[in-house]
């Protein structure tokens, strides 16, 4: 009979000794199968369960007393555990109790020394570990909320039901923008990891924060040019460039009336509601049901994020009308307009409703997307007897330049050279200063830069008609 075979036969009659348990070791290398391996694997994950003492609460037996065992090993991963000895495999399989001393010091000795040498946690420190990390894990915040105590007089901090913006910037290039509301319990997501609403909840607007996977995301409040840009569409919007010259086409002041025909997603209507105050109204007109829904809606959403945002409330100076503006000649009646704004297919088919209730000297400005369109309006206007003018036909565009430092492939800041007479005495400077990269070390006017159009440039979005009531 093998020694492997005799210790289970044996049983309690026989103490464990050093000798022994090398023997049986060596005879389990080659006669175990894999059903014993994990018999025997299990046997010691119910050892070391979630009980306080390293057992399985649910089991109700006594466990025996012995040296601690430490599952965790120089190699082994911080969530898994080590391998089992041989010795350790053997000596699971047989009663606890007719183990002796030296087989427990043989079992404990070794993982105690690693665990000396590695400082290697123990499973209830590695719990611990584990809740912090799930806290913190939501993203890493640069700035903690201890610090967030210094607050400017009018500042307020974000909080749950804003619309915020969140954006990611690398190499000098836009990589992520993306607006979303701050609600409690929610998670921002992106290919470049995730943040925790909650973790946002609290901190200053414009403060960088770090996603689950490291990057950097700042995180600040959209302005209202951004916002238009961002929020949910029906139809195409008016682009805030071309709805900053159609206000100063149309001169628009606050306490003004202004009639707007084409509510579509609601970009046009907000920027006029800022532009004519509290003391103003702006009337705005959709013939089609569903633009019509998105208008109100974008509309109501950027007011209840600037109430959070600022503490004061937006005038509800906008009312959205259902209905087509050339038919609409009853609900003008008894108003008139500083001004009217026209974002139409066809609007010389509405200038007849509209011009009569128009201030004289007031203008029209048109927005239209094709200049087939405009000819259309101006052979309209020529065989009809309105008292407008067509002072201009405009085409706003912008281009972006990109100016930044020069920098070399690996990411250093290249140094404007310099004469060849200056460069001998500032040789040893350069040698004694070495290692400093910081962009603060170098001085005034020392790194040079570039200067072009940026690769990413708007293309056309619309023309503008400014048309003018005169009295003939």
């Amino acid at each position: 009979m093998s020694a492997f075979g005799l210790c289970f036969n044996l049983g309690p009659s026989i103490k464990m000794t050093p000798r022994l348990a090398r023997v049986c070791a060596t005879c389990l290398s080659h006669k175990v199968n894999r059903t014993d391996l994990r018999i025997a694997s299990f046997t010691w994950i119910k050892r070391f369960g979630t009980g306080p003492d390293g057992g399985d609460d649910d089991s109700g037996a006594p466990v025996p007393s012995s040296p601690a065992l430490f599952p965790f090993s120089k190699g082994a991963s911080r969530f898994g555990r080590r391998p089992l000895s041989p010795l350790e495999r053997v000596s699971q399989m047989l009663p606890q109790e007719s183990l002796s001393e030296e087989v427990w010091e043989l079992r404990g000795k070794k993982p105690r020394e690693e665990n000396d040498d590695t400082e290697t946690q123990t499973p209830k420190k590695l719990i611990e570990d584990l809740d912090v990390h799930e806290q913190s894990g939501d993203g890493v915040v640069n700035e903690s909320k201890e610090d967030l105590t210094h607050v400017l007089p009018g500042e307020r901090l974000m909080c749950f039901g804003e619309v915020l913006l969140a954006e990611y910037r690398r190499k000098r290039r836009l990589e992520l923008q993306k607006m979303f509301q701050l609600e409690k319990g929610s998670k921002l997501g992106s290919n470049s990891g995730f943040i925790a609403h909650d973790a946002i909840q609290g901190c200053h607007a414009g403060t960088v924060l770090r996603t689950s996977l490291g990057i950097p995301m700042l995180i600040r409040r959209p302005s209202l040019e951004e916002f238009t840009l961002f929020m949910k569409r029906g139809p195409a919007i008016a682009y805030p460039k071309d709805a900053s010259a159609m206000l100063m086409m149309m001169d628009v002041n606050e306490g003004d009336c202004v009639l707007e025909s084409g509510s579509g997603s609601g970009a046009m209507s907000l920027f006029l509601s800022r532009a004519v105050g509290s003391s103003g109204s702006v009337l705005s007109v959709e013939v089609r049901a569903d633009h019509h829904r998105r208008a109100v809606l974008n509309y109501e959403r950027w007011r209840s994020s600037w109430r959070l945002r600022s503490g004061n409330e937006w005038p509800e100076n906008v009312h959205f009308h259902l209905g087509d503006l050339t038919n609409a000649a009853p609900s003008l009646a008894g108003r008139s307009f500083n001004s009217v704004a026209l974002d139409m297919i066809n609007p010389h088919l509405a200038l007849p409703t509209v011009v009569p209730h128009l201030h004289t000297g007031g203008v029209c400005a048109i927005y239209q997307a094709n200049v087939t369109q405009i000819i259309d309006l101006m052979e309209g206007l020529r065989c009809s007897t309105l008292p407008l003018v067509c002072e201009r036909v405009v085409e706003v565009q912008y281009r972006d330049w990109l100016l930044a430092p020069s920098l070399q492939k690996d990411g250093s800041f290249n140094r404007r050279k310099k004469p060849p007479g200056e460069e001998t005495a500032e040789s040893e400077n350069d040698d004694a200063e070495e290692g400093h990269e910081s962009p603060a070390h170098f001085p005034f006017g020392s790194v040079p830069y570039i200067a072009r159009p940026h690769p990413e440039q708007n293309g056309h979005t619309a023309f503008l008609v400014k048309l003018r009531k005169i009295s003939k």
